[in-house]
């Protein structure tokens, strides 16, 4: 590392010495107590985004270390990278790691010269975890292939680096006085470098804020409006003909509503907004089974709500539609909107506030997709908003760290990339093997870790 001397004499070779005392500190300090074992290198990655195990020092050397650590410092990402000997046990490495560190974010090992990956679904999908991987199988030794990872994945994860990376601290062994002369000659450039952080988590927690209120109002109105739904029912379970399946209906539907209100006052990120319409579209299906039952009807299939407005209800069919500057596609409607479309108007479509005016909610911003995720759960709603500016916001490869957990699936789960987890994380985003060549292609990826 490069260390600029402020003056010319002995003040500035002391201030020169002290930045070389703390980067022997900060590098070498934890490889030398880390050994191998599994939660000596989760202590040095919650340090330092590089950790080299000093018996696989020839594979990456502290320079080219340091360089990758600072880029992904820079580059503010949740990316921990460690290098270890070929003889550091791979079976459940991945998990094991993820839940010592206990953060959320992309994990890639080396051991020996096999090389592998995973991530937090919520920074990285596994698909794309996959793809990084293999890109990077044919490079010729551990410095370019890690450099080559490192700056691939960078421009494709979402999340924020954790807190402690930006926090000083001692190690073992380590004078405690020294550390304090040396953190005041470098308080003004650490504290400089910890308040960038610090303005991109604030940032960041007010887009989330404001996205939220913004989804509030929608969100109102949709619990409003079944709310009123439920007055104009008009049913009592104890009416002549109500029968027990009747009663479940409707027990079902005002817990619904009851369900969607908590929710909505329990949310705290755009992402647990999808919680709320979940609650709101089951709710509306028991509404409409009672309403079969009470005119003696077959009972209703289970559909998604109508696609233009999922306060129309439960859609009946799939029609063709085709928004402005897009391609066709089947999407699902109520019996209003399928007989607008089929007499060639529009059908009545759900538009909210924006800047710009009121526009449909697929053009709204990307708040929308929990919003939209829990009304069209099943992996359906990709397919439905492709070409739409929600769509192609959500299919990039950051959405998820702001708004939920990937494409399609917009899971609850309130970590974003860089958070503290601790255990609660999904092991199937760290689970299948470690290397091995089987990279790529169909199946599953890798066999070892």
């Amino acid at each position: 590392m490069k260390v600029a001397i402020p003056g010319r004499g002995f003040i500035g070779l002391l201030i020169a010495l002290a930045l070389a005392a703390l980067t022997v500190v900060s590098v070498s300090a934890p490889r030398a107590s880390a050994a191998t074992s599994v939660s000596a290198v989760a202590e040095a990655l919650k340090d330092n985004p590089v950790y080299v195990d000093p018996a696989a020092s020839a594979q990456l050397s502290a320079s080219d270390a340091d360089t990758l650590a600072e880029q992904i410092k820079d580059a503010d990402k949740p990316l921990f990278v460690a290098v270890l000997p070929a003889d550091q046990p791979t079976d459940n490495l991945f998990e094991n790691l993820r839940t010592a560190t206990g953060i959320t974010g992309a994990y890639a090992i080396r051991v020996g010269d096999d090389f592998d990956a995973k991530a937090d679904s919520s920074v990285l999908s596994n698909d794309a975890v996959r793809n990084l991987v293999t890109s990077v199988q044919d490079e010729p030794n551990a410095q370019s292939q890690l450099t080559a990872f490192t700056d691939r994945a960078l421009a494709n994860m979402g999340g924020s680096a954790p807190s402690s990376w930006g926090s000083t601290g001692t190690d073992d062994g380590v004078p405690v006085a020294g550390l304090i002369t040396i953190g005041a000659v470098l308080a003004a450039g650490g504290a400089g470098a910890y308040s960038l952080v610090r303005r991109n988590r604030l940032r960041h927690e007010e887009e989330q804020r404001a996205a939220l209120e913004k989804l509030r109002v929608v969100v109102d109105e949709d619990i409003t409006a079944f709310g009123e739904e439920l007055d104009r029912l008009d049913f009592h379970p104890g009416e002549p003909g109500a029968d027990d399946a009747m009663r479940e209906d409707y027990e079902h539907a005002l817990d619904a509503y009851d369900k969607a209100k908590t929710h909505m006052a329990q949310a705290e990120k755009p992402e647990q907004v999808r919680a709320v319409t979940q609650s709101l579209e089951d709710g509306r299906f028991s509404l409409a089974r009672l309403a079969a039952r009470r005119e003696k009807s077959p009972l209703p299939e289970r559909r998604p709500p109508c696609f233009f407005d999922p306060r129309h209800g439960p859609s009946v069919a799939d029609e063709t539609w085709t928004p402005s500057g897009g391609a066709p596609r089947e999407v699902p409607v109520c019996v209003a909107d399928r007989s607008r479309l089929a007499d060639g108007r529009d059908p009545m479509v759900r538009e909210v506030d924006t800047d710009s005016g009121r526009r449909p909610y697929w053009d709204a911003g990307p708040a929308y997709g929990p919003w939209a995720g829990g009304y069209f759960g099943g992996g359906i709603l990709p397919g439905l908003l492709i070409g739409t500016m929600l769509g192609t916001m959500m299919a990039a490869p950051a959405y998820a760290a702001d708004y939920g957990s990937g494409y399609g699936d917009f899971g609850t789960g309130g970590y974003e990339g860089g958070d503290v987890s601790g255990a609660d994380f999904s092991t199937d985003d760290f689970s299948g093997g470690f290397g091995g060549g089987d990279f790529g292609g169909g199946g599953d990826f890798g066999g070892g870790f």
